[in-house]
């Protein structure tokens, strides 16, 4: 069964990706909280930090959903396995799958990453042409 403060997220970020919802994600973060992934030079800090990551990330698609494969925690870490679909500002269809890494302090994250082909995802975000890996068969733990 998926822990409270993964759930916690994934609501949160589905509250994001449906209804544009983004101060009931942001409030996850600690104030000194670090967020980013592998297309990202940049380090977002605190919480205006991931207020810009997630703002950011809702802009570079028109619509998006994220489903979750595994959760799995260990101590304060949660690893996501998930893929998302959507649609490119540029109409373009989109699917991408990777793994996030949630760090908690308490009840707040205090670093969020999450690691995904970028390269592959520019592609879809620019073409719609990715290649796709086989989405593997498993249920979410």
């Amino acid at each position: 069964m998926a822990t409270e403060r993964a759930q916690r997220f994934v609501e949160a970020l589905s509250g994001l990706e449906e209804d544009g919802d983004l101060e009931a994600l942001v409030a996850l973060f600690s104030d000194d909280a670090q967020v980013s992934n592998l297309a990202s030079s940049r380090v977002f800090k605190g919480r205006e930090g991931a207020r810009q990551f997630w703002r950011d990330y809702k802009a570079t698609l028109r619509r998006v959903k994220s489903s979750f494969r595994n959760m799995i925690e260990s101590g304060d870490r949660v690893a996501l396995e998930w893929e998302s679909h959507g649609t490119a500002q540029n109409g373009a269809a989109v699917a991408y799958e990777g793994v996030s890494i949630i760090e908690w302090d308490g009840e707040y994250i205090r670093r969020f990453y999450a690691y995904f082909d970028p390269h592959a995802l520019g592609e879809e975000l620019a073409h719609g042409t990715a290649q796709r890996s086989q989405v593997p068969s498993t249920a979410p733990a």
